[in-house]
């Protein structure tokens, strides 16, 4: 399975906006948490059995506030920090690298994801693309892993996160993406899927950090892994401990 994992410039405002907007987390804060959540989603597909594709959004599909600079560079250093020289920069990837780094294309999220998958199922014959969030910093490769072979039993699989998002989807075979990932997503790219005359499967949940109740389930279970010396999200742990958040008895996120 190839996993397309979709990365943002890490820039102030841009990522893991609502955060700032509903917890104590500056912007810069924000930042520094999508960049740790972002090594951990690498870290885990690179143990997978799945083949890596980080594709970032360029000046092109980004909002006109944030589209200045050079935000490929940006997504790269992030993806190399993580990866090394595993990351192949190229466009035009002849697969020669261990990792793809290719740009999105498309006016929506909906649209960026569908002409994704619809190219590598379509164009280049991939048996399975799976789409994952680059901020489930909780993700293990045994996810993935279940994903891949689940995808070989459905034509789509769907993991679903809080507030109706989705954490991964895999695809067999293509579906409508005209709007697909409209809230609520899990429930959408279902229907969509249905439509087509698919058969739909699901994944186990897991939280993201794009929500203040994402953010607090995967702290509490970050904690949780801790204690139990199970491995999996050390790089958001550490950044978490540094930022000193933590759920209060009151189940609200609290920070020095």
């Amino acid at each position: 399975m190839i996993v397309v994992v979709p990365v943002d410039p890490p820039r102030e405002g841009l990522v893991l906006s609502s955060l700032v907007e509903e917890t104590p987390l500056s912007a810069a804060d924000a930042v520094e948490l999508y960049e740790a959540a972002v090594a951990d989603v690498l870290h885990a597909v690179t143990r997978s059995g799945g083949d890596l594709l980080v594709n970032y959004r360029d000046a092109e599909t980004l909002p006109d506030a944030y589209a200045d600079g050079d935000p490929e560079a940006e997504v790269y250093a992030v993806a190399e920090d993580v990866l090394g020289d595993a990351v192949n920069a190229s466009d035009d990837s002849d697969g020669g690298g261990a990792v793809r780094f290719e740009r999105q294309v498309g006016s929506s999220r909906s649209a960026r994801i569908g002409n994704t998958v619809a190219h590598l199922l379509e164009r280049e014959g991939a048996t399975g693309v799976g789409v994952l969030e680059p901020t489930v910093p909780l993700i293990r490769r045994t996810e993935i892993d279940s994903v891949a072979m689940s995808i070989r039993q459905h034509d789509v699989v769907i993991g679903p996160s809080q507030d109706g998002r989705t954490y991964i989807t895999g695809f067999a075979e293509p579906i409508d993406f005209t709007d697909a990932y409209t809230m609520p997503e899990v429930a959408t790219v279902a229907d969509r899927a249905v439509e087509a005359g698919l058969d739909v499967g699901f994944a186990s949940m897991l939280p993201t950090v794009a929500t203040p109740a994402g953010l607090r389930t995967t702290i509490a279970t970050l904690e949780a892994r801790t204690a139990a010396e199970t491995p999996g999200g050390a790089v958001t742990a550490a950044v978490v401990d540094e930022l000193g958040l933590s759920v209060g008895d009151d189940g609200g996120l609290e920070s020095p």
